[in-house]
């Protein structure tokens, strides 16, 4: 096995290690690599289950908001939701104790939205449904936000933010000139139609033309006069070709960022993530990789 070790180079620093301080050793690391890291066999089951239990309690909200339903199943509805909140108070609570600095994980943004998928069933248990500034079924439909969980276990939300990320500029000329589009035709139309016709102002023209642009078409302001028609005709068409731009924009840099797929399998050795799926031991210092190194009794 030494024969197949790579030359032993240091180790470099995981972003997500420092950030969070991932445990050197113990049942911290054990757990950490459970719920933290989603490319061995134990995290991608942690995963899925807590995926079916996200949308099994969105589901639950959302029937919970149907007044038949909630007036026929209140009470196993209410149970539900207990059992849901104690099932992501336990989630949170271990991940708070698996990283060596917990607070960093509560400031940020995933340790926020798993605060926010259990604190509004406490703090409804907190005010009064009488005399309460506010009704307690808003901090009921809170417990929606933990749909936002899931952004924290589908691949695909990163590939998808370096695209949109690396083709901000493009993007951003491509809505300055809609800006500008709109804005010469909503005059236009101000001019041509006339507050007799529903275009009383500017800013309400330029509403249309965003409306009609984009294919949405409210029907709330129409044109009357044909030269009015004609120029709402040409908006139309020019919406439907304006609509593929971002469109193609994002799609070539999430085309031209395809690399080879790694994964966050980690080095019990020296902490390294981003090794490929099929690697066998670290690239950095030799040791076989947990996987590996469990399914050939090394």
């Amino acid at each position: 096995m030494d024969g197949l070790r790579t030359p032993a180079r240091p180790a470099v620093s995981n972003l997500k290690a420092e950030v969070l301080g991932k445990p050197l050793s113990g049942w911290r690391l054990q757990f950490y690599t459970v719920i933290f890291e989603a490319d061995t066999r134990a995290g991608r089951l942690f995963d899925q289950v807590l995926i079916a239990i996200i949308l099994t309690s969105v589901a639950v909200v959302i029937a919970d908001s149907v007044h038949s339903i909630a007036e026929r199943f209140h009470r196993q509805l209410t149970l539900a939701e207990w059992l849901f909140t104690l099932i992501f108070t336990v989630e949170y609570v271990a991940r708070l104790a698996c990283v060596r600095h917990p607070w960093r994980y509560a400031r940020s943004f995933y340790g926020v939205i798993d605060l926010l998928a259990l604190l509004p069933t406490y703090l409804a248990l907190l005010v009064p449904e009488v005399s309460a500034l506010i009704d307690v079924r808003i901090l009921r439909l809170l417990r929606v936000f933990r749909v936002f969980k899931l952004t924290a276990y589908v691949s695909e939300y990163q590939a998808i933010g370096l695209a949109l990320r690396a083709s901000r500029r493009k993007i951003a000329v491509f809505l300055a000139a809609v800006m500008m589009i709109v804005l010469v035709i909503g005059t236009l139309m101000y001019v041509v139609e006339g507050p007799a016709n529903g275009f009383t102002s500017i800013p309400t023209a330029v509403y249309w033309a965003i409306t009609t642009m984009t294919t949405v078409g409210f029907g709330d302001i129409t044109p009357k006069t044909d030269l009015g028609r004609l120029i709402a005709s040409m908006m139309m068409l020019l919406g439907w070709g304006t609509l593929a731009v971002p469109t193609g924009i994002v799609t070539a840099e999430m085309t031209y960022a395809r690399r080879a797929p790694t994964t966050t399998r980690t080095c019990h050795a020296c902490l390294t993530e981003g090794h490929m799926p099929d690697a066998r031991f670290c690239r950095h210092c030799g040791d076989p990789l947990p996987d590996y190194a469990h399914e050939h009794g090394a």
